[in-house]
C-alpha cells in the first residue's frame, strides 16, 4: 500500500490511536513517572530533594537538553535493584501497548547506574526481563540498545563495553545520547568500529540541537544505521538528498522537540518537510514522562498542529518496521497488520 484513500479529518485521531506502530527512540529512565520515582524511592529508603509528585512535575520547565538531563539523571537515581529495572520497563511497555506500539527498541544508559555502584548484570537483566514478560502477556515485542553517554570519555566507553559483553546476546545494538553540543561523533569513532565488529546495530543522537555536520559524522565515520533525532538535516539540502537515497531513518521525538525548545511550537515542526523530501521519518517519544506525551500524544498532537493526513500517517508507520532491528519475518508481520487497520478506515 503505496498509497492511502483519505481519511475524514474527525477520524483521523482514531486512527492515529489505533494503527500498530513501532517505537524506536525511547530513554528507558526517561520513561520513569514521578509516582514511580517516589515509590522507588521509598522502597529504597532515599530522601529526593522535592516535597512530593507535583512538585517533581513542577520542575520539568526545561529551556534545552542540558536543563533537562541535570532532572533526568536526578530521577535516575532511584534505580538501584533488579527490579527496580524491572518495574521502570514493565511500566512504559504496558503504557506503550495501550498506544497499540507493538514493536520497541529500548535505549538504555549504563554508565548512569554503574557510576553509582550499581553492576551491568543488575541493569541489563532487570530490564531484559521485562521485555520478555511483555512479550508473552502483552504482546509487545522489545530490544535493547546501549547507549554511551557522549560527554563522558571514549575510554569509559569501551569500559561499558566490555562490561556488557557478558550479556551480548541481550543487546541488539549501541547508540550514542547525552549532551550533544560539544560532544561530536567523531570523539567515539574507535568504539563505534569495535561493536560493528561485535555485529551490535549502531544508532547515534544527531542534529537534535547539534549542526547537520554532526549528521554527516554519524553516517561516514560511525557508520549509524540510523539517526536519532536529525531534525537540523533540513538545513543541508546535500544531506537531505543524501538521507533520501539511502532510506536512512530519522527518530524524530516531537514532543520532545518542543519542550527542549528546538522548536518555538508544534505547528512549525519540520516532519512535514522531512517526509514530503522522502526521508525516512519516524515518530517517537523520546523522555515521556519529562515531555508530556507518550507514543499517541506524539502522533495526534504532532498531527493535529501541522495538518498532516492518513498518507503521512501510513508512511511514518511503515517506516518504523522498515527501520526496526526486527527480523524480516517480524517486520512484514507488523506491516501486514499496518495494512489491515488501515483497510478498516476505508
Amino acid at each position: 500500500m503505496n498509497s492511502v484513500r483519505p481519511v475524514s479529518p474527525d477520524r483521523l485521531p482514531e486512527l492515529l490511536r489505533v494503527m500498530p506502530k513501532a517505537e524506536l527512540h525511547i530513554h528507558i529512565e526517561g520513561s520513569l513517572e514521578p509516582e514511580l520515582i517516589f515509590a522507588l524511592a521509598k522502597r529504597n529508603g532515599m530522601a529526593l530533594p522535592y516535597a512530593n509528585v507535583e512538585t517533581l512535575r513542577e520542575a520539568y520547565a526545561f529551556t534545552n537538553l542540558q536543563s533537562f538531563l541535570d532532572i533526568y539523571y536526578a530521577g535516575a537515581s532511584v534505580l538501584i535493584t533488579e527490579q527496580d529495572f524491572y518495574d521502570m520497563t514493565r511500566a512504559y511497555l504496558e503504557r506503550a501497548a495501550q498506544d497499540n506500539v507493538i514493536h520497541t527498541e529500548i535505549f538504555f544508559d549504563p554508565q548512569t547506574h554503574t557510576a553509582r555502584g550499581v553492576s551491568m548484570e543488575t541493569v541489563i537483566k532487570g530490564l531484559h526481563r521485562a521485555c520478555v514478560d511483555a512479550q508473552a502477556e502483552l504482546g509487545i515485542s522489545a530490544a535493547l540498545i546501549l547507549c554511551f553517554l557522549r560527554h563522558l570519555s571514549e575510554e569509559d566507553a569501551f569500559g561499558t563495553l566490555e562490561q556488557a559483553l557478558p550479556w551480548r546476546d541481550l543487546i541488539v545494538g549501541v547508540g550514542l545520547d547525552s549532551g550533544e553540543v560539544g560532544n561530536p561523533p567523531e570523539k567515539f569513532a574507535r568504539v563505534f568500529a569495535r561493536c560493528r565488529e561485535l555485529g551490535l546495530h549502531l544508532v547515534a543522537h544527531a542534529g537534535e540541537e547539534g549542526p547537520p555536520a554532526y549528521i554527516w559524522t554519524a553516517l561516514d565515520l560511525l557508520k549509524v544505521e540510523r539517526i536519532d533525532h536529525g531534525v537540523q538535516s533540513a538545513k543541508d539540502p546535500a544531506l537531505m538528498q543524501r538521507l533520501a537515497k539511502d532510506r536512512i531513518a530519522l527518530t524524530v521525538c516531537p514532543l520532545s522537540n518542543l519542550k527542549l525548545c528546538v522548536f518555538p511550537d508544534l505547528a512549525q515542526h519540520n516532519l512535514p518537510r522531512l517526509l514530503d523530501a522522502g526521508l525516512a521519518a519516524t515518530v517517537n517519544s523520546d523522555d515521556p514522562a519529562y515531555f508530556g506525551g507518550y507514543m499517541n500524544d506524539n502522533f495526534t498532537q504532532t498531527f493535529a498542529a501541522t495538518g498532516m493526513d492518513a498518507q503521512h500517517a501510513w508512511t511514518l508507520a511503515r517506516n518504523s518496521f522498515d527501520a526496526s532491528f526486527a527480523d524480516a519475518a517480524a517486520r512484514r508481520g507488523h506491516i501486514e497488520r499496518l495494512t489491515a487497520c488501515f483497510e478498516t478506515f476505508r
